[in-house]
């Protein structure tokens, strides 16, 4: 297993333990969902985690591998209002979780990162 094939399978399972806990601990979820989207945040909060778990099984499948990593881009990007809505409401909490909070919205940045690496490092579908 190359290097690649393994930090493949981390984003992964990072994608598939944030997805499940989506629906085994839903209320943090809820409280990141910006209020300004339709429908109730714990709607918005399962189907976050469905598409977590959708995108770490493409990701996890060398065929699906180069879309799945791809659709993790997009969702990790997608998913930044909801860190800048927590550092807004987190803003008057004790330092360490405002620092939390704050230091998740540059973190989106190497995930993305990861992603289009592991998107770019995939081996290409075949033709045919």
């Amino acid at each position: 297993m190359t290097a690649d094939d393994r930090s493949a399978r981390a984003l992964a399972r990072l994608l598939a333990g944030v997805g499940t806990l989506h629906f085994l601990a839903p209320n943090p979820f809820d409280a990141l969902v910006p209020r300004r989207l339709p429908g109730t945040p714990r709607a918005w909060t399962y189907a976050s985690g469905a598409a977590e778990l959708a995108v770490a099984a493409a990701v996890a499948l060398p065929r699906t591998r180069r879309a799945g990593a791809l659709a993790a881009a997009g969702l990790f990007a997608a998913v930044f209002p909801a860190n800048v809505k927590m550092a807004r409401d987190w803003r008057h909490r004790p330092a360490p979780l405002k620092a939390l909070a704050y230091g998740r919205l540059p973190a989106q940045l190497p995930l993305i990162g990861w992603a289009l690496h592991t998107a770019r490092a995939a081996t290409p579908p075949s033709a045919g």
